[in-house]
């Protein structure tokens, strides 16, 4: 039995033995007769043990103290974290969610239940994820990424949903207003600022006039990105080629089919291929290809450059929504928040030199230039 329940029927129970030894009393008292010890010792007792009940049962009533930071609540929250698939992007936003939720007061295992899942890139998994998350009553689910904000929204019935790099929540069907999140989810944006890469991309490869854009179809962020990268080829006077997977063990084959085509790579923020780097990059390496990617973590996994967002800061922000729902607020009144500002230029020098690119200095001096190796 658990530790409040023990208390609370011990408290029940004393109720039910003070009344037998006060009746007992009374009839004694009633009979002129003098009132024994045992039954004086035993009322003794009954008031020793009532007393330590009740003061457990109201230090147990709270979710931990830490100086007026921890949660304050009368259970111990549950809270779902749930990402599509680990590779870099995903897991620097799970860990700084973490952080921030110990910053907040959270402690796993202490004063909160945090499930950490992944489904392994297997859509079948992350639906029994979600459903198990149901089961257990959870008070929030945190989904990390589109095709897993997708399946969480099947929950968002009874439970709020915290979405995390969601590139557009409205085109993923989320939430109807970004500004009023109408379906019991709200979350954070990585928008892939597709413009700024792809102007970077003619800075540092102003040669270019094919450009090869690698991604899965199943991905709703992707095929929005897409569609910004046809427009602004189409303004720039790019062709566009088209190079899909369905699934990681296809990204090298479209990687290489690519390569053979194109002056340079686009892979946004997919998720199928963020979780292939590896293979992308040798592929583009080896054919002296610049791979342009959406986020940070696919230029440290060998990808040659980005402009765009440090995806710690979206997990913190993620952790404080969660909070603030777990404190009472309503995703309705937490508005979608959209990191587009405070932009930094991601360049991998070791793939620079790999591909034989020379970085201008004005970008190579920048003040947010951001070199990794």
């Amino acid at each position: 039995m658990h530790e409040p329940f023990a208390h609370a029927f011990w408290f029940y129970r004393n109720m039910a033995k003070r009344k037998v030894i006060s009746r007992k009393i009374n009839i004694e008292l009633k009979k002129g007769k003098p009132v024994g010890t045992g039954m004086v010792n035993d009322m003794k007792k009954f008031l020793s043990v009532l007393t330590a009940s009740i003061l457990s049962v109201s230090m147990l009533a709270s979710c931990g103290d830490n100086g007026g930071s921890s949660p304050s609540t009368s259970e111990t929250k549950k809270i779902g974290v749930v990402q599509i698939i680990e590779h870099k992007s995903l897991d620097t936003i799970r860990d700084s969610f973490t952080e921030q939720m110990e910053t907040l007061g959270y402690k796993d295992g202490e004063n909160c239940s945090i499930q950490y899942k992944s489904a392994q890139g297997d859509q079948n998994t992350l639906n029994s994820i979600i459903q198990g998350f149901q089961g257990d009553n959870v008070d929030v689910i945190v989904a990390i990424a589109t095709p897993t904000a997708q399946a969480a929204a099947s929950a968002a019935k009874d439970i709020p949903v915290v979405f995390s790099a969601v590139t557009d929540p409205v085109a993923a069907g989320l939430v109807s207003d970004m500004e009023k999140p109408d379906k019991n989810i709200t979350g954070t944006s990585d928008a892939v600022q597709v413009e700024k890469i792809l102007d970077l991309a003619l800075q540092l490869t102003p040669d270019m006039k094919t450009l090869g854009v690698l991604y899965n179809t199943g991905e709703a962020n992707s095929e929005s990105n897409l569609q910004k990268a046809k427009a602004y080829a189409e303004e720039h006077g790019l062709t566009v080629v088209e190079g899909v997977a369905t699934n990681t063990s296809e990204v090298q084959q479209a990687a290489q089919v690519l390569a053979d085509k194109v002056d340079a790579i686009f892979a946004p923020n997919d998720n199928t291929i963020a979780g292939a780097m590896a293979a992308v990059s040798e592929v583009t390496k080896k054919a002296k290809v610049p791979l342009y990617t959406g986020a940070d973590s696919m230029v440290s996994d060998g990808g040659f450059a980005t402009v765009g967002i440090d995806y710690t800061e979206l997990g913190k922000e993620t952790a404080n929504m969660a909070d603030a729902i777990l404190k009472g607020t309503t995703p309705a009144d937490i508005p979608v928040k959209v990191f587009k500002d405070d932009l930094n230029t991601y360049i991998n020098e070791t793939t620079a030199a790999e591909i034989g690119v020379t970085i201008p200095a004005e970008i190579l001096n920048g003040e947010r230039t951001v070199l990794m190796q």
